[in-house]
């Protein structure tokens, strides 16, 4: 059955997935916070008077250094008001930071569940080439820099270009002439800004890419520790890691090199014009010219100091500033990625009988020049249950993925009770499909919220019927705490043939019309297999079943036959009319028999 009603309603995070532009980092970083405009105000205004005393304490200096070196001029009650205007500015700081660094985590939040959300709209090729461990530094440190990004341009530059007005405001109120000090500085600024710019830009793409390379070596790395010990490779497996550790430092030493460049450079320049500065204000102040007094020294030197360091940290966090904008354009790479799984706008499906029919189809991976699947006619109707067999290469997974919608035909046409699979929403449709794989994919949770993944409205009767169904009944009731005991990563504390039974009970409390057995049971023993087989006969009554399996005695009983071998149907029968035909399936049960 076809639901006309156009597929579900896009998330809140859909917006934020067309609005973004890695080619525009600023406007992207912009967008990400258009929701949270009030909140980032609010923010900037707690951090502006949290650093105000920034822009006070000279004044108040030099008002106690004038009051203690003319007392004749002044009363005992200035110090105490300065004093404790001081106090006051000081004090001011805890509670306004505090209110200050609540404002701007949403964004983080905004923009991991978007990248989670653009994740699982990509197609299946985006997943098979890229690294599990390029995405994780994507989802985590790519997301974590441009949040620190946003403290840089909406809190740290705007303060310290505030405070570098201020300086020069009081400073022309005092000693307009000093002003040609601080313009001095801004050449000097501008011009290392602008030398460094590129090379900064390039160092920080370089290391991202190492960085990203890295954590994909390390993930490879802890999951195939089981293998390296086995095998006596350990050398092997540091040399391998150490060499991309090597790659990590030299690039990180490149970009540490640069920053240091920068900062010491600056430091030195800015720091010979606030000696000068002082200096000069001093002399003057001794020579009782331009009307100095002590204070004003003082003043003038605080001044001074304060734009020099707000000028020194907006130089500092350039390089931060154009490592979060690497950021944008690195997360970029999956939100802006045109390889999606294109679901929207087609129709959702409300009930599926498990019929197809497969009329001349093919499909071709880019960038390879023979077809992995062509002119494939084949019809399944429903609650049949169809094996795949043949060689390795022959085409079977790329014929289970395209069952699953995982692939798309590049030649045909594959029909799903009558309608063109292009046409339908295949979100909605694997709301009916099961998938069941010699590779058990668990997580690190209970035994009861993995058989309950994507079912959790699933009442106890249901599962446990579920449970017994699998023959998982027998060992969940031995663990220490039942249904609740946690397995460990990908159960790593249940048995091979236990976590094959956690993904059958899995699939049964789905209730599925569509049944994948991707080689379920090619990795048990005999005992294992003998209730594994037990429950798959249970799981597959009534369903559209497809079975990938090498050990063909699972397969007797399919109701069809299907042989592949170099991307073609070679034959179709049941396992007796194979038999007789002396062709490749015959072939194959000789070998095995």
């Amino acid at each position: 059955m076809i639901d006309q009603s156009p597929s579900p309603t896009p998330s809140p995070t859909a917006s934020l997935l067309t609005k973004y532009r890695s080619d525009a980092p600023f406007l992207t970083l912009l967008n990400l916070y258009r929701h949270d405009w009030p909140k980032l105000v609010e923010s900037f205004g707690f951090f502006l008077i949290k650093h105000s005393p920034e822009w006070v304490r000279p004044l108040i200096i030099a008002n106690v250094v004038d009051i203690v070196a003319q007392p004749s001029q002044h009363s005992l009650h200035e110090l105490w008001l300065n004093g404790a205007l001081l106090a006051v500015m000081i004090a001011q700081n805890l509670p306004t930071h505090y209110l200050h660094i609540r404002a701007t985590r949403q964004m983080e939040a905004n923009l991991r569940s978007a990248m989670t959300q653009r994740l699982q709209e990509l197609s299946m090729g985006f997943h098979w080439q890229r690294s599990t461990g390029v995405l994780q530094a994507k989802l985590l440190q790519d997301v974590e820099k441009i949040e620190q990004l946003t403290s840089y341009l909406f809190q740290f530059v705007p303060s310290a270009v505030l405070t570098i007005i201020i300086a020069i405001s009081i400073t022309a109120r005092r000693a307009p002439w000093f002003l040609l000090f601080f313009l001095a500085t801004v050449p000097a600024a501008v011009l290392l800004i602008w030398g460094l710019r590129k090379p900064m830009r390039d160092r920080n793409h370089t290391f991202r890419r190492q960085v990203e390379g890295m954590s994909a070596n390390l993930s490879d790395a802890l999951k195939l520790i089981p293998i390296t010990r086995a095998h006596g490779v350990e050398a092997e497996a540091m040399r391998r890691t150490n060499q991309q550790l090597e790659a990590v430092k030299q690039a990180g030493l490149c970009l540490d090199t640069i920053n240091a460049i920068t900062n010491a450079s600056t430091w030195v320049v800015l720091r010979s014009f606030n000696a000068l500065c002082l200096i000069t204000a001093a002399w003057l102040a001794y020579q009782g010219r331009q009307g100095l007094t002590a204070g004003d020294v003082v003043l003038l030197s605080g001044y001074f100091d304060t734009l020099t360091t707000s000028t020194v940290m907006i130089l500092t966090v350039m390089p931060q500033i154009s490592t979060g904008f690497e950021a944008i354009r690195s997360v970029g790479e999956v939100l802006e990625c045109p390889d999606l799984e294109q679901n929207q706008g087609k129709l959702a499906i409300a009930h599926v009988q498990g019929n197809f029919r497969f009329d001349q189809v093919g499909f071709a991976y880019p960038h390879q020049v023979h077809a992995a699947l062509h002119n494939i006619s084949l019809i399944v109707p429903p609650g049949q249950t169809i094996a795949l067999v043949g060689p390795s290469g022959a085409g079977k997974s790329t014929f289970i993925n395209l069952v699953i919608g995982f692939l798309r035909p590049t030649q045909g046409t594959l029909y799903l009770d009558g309608q063109d699979m292009n046409g339908l929403d295949l979100r909605t449709y694997r709301r009916w499909v099961s998938v069941v794989s010699q590779d058990t994919i668990l997580f690190e949770g209970t035994v009861r919220e993995n058989i309950l993944y994507g079912t959790d409205s699933a009442d106890e009767q249901k599962l446990h019927w579920a449970i017994e169904a699998a023959n998982a009944d027998e060992f969940i009731h031995r663990l220490p705490q039942g249904l609740d005991t946690l397995i460990g990563e990908n159960g790593a504390k249940l048995s091979g043939g236990q976590r094959q039974r956690l993904t059958i009970a899995r699939a049964l409390i789905r209730d599925p019309r569509v049944l994948i057995l991707d080689e379920a049971t090619a990795s048990l023993d005999t005992a294992s297999e003998s209730l594994i087989q037990s429950a798959l006969q249970q799981l597959m009554g009534g369903r559209t079943t497809f079975v990938v399996a090498h050990r063909l005695s699972t397969i007797r009983r399919a109701d069809q036959i299907v042989v592949l071998n170099q991307g073609q149907i070679v034959e179709v029968g049941t396992h007796p009319e194979l038999l007789k035909v002396e062709g490749l399936y015959a072939s194959l049960h000789r070998l095995q028999s």
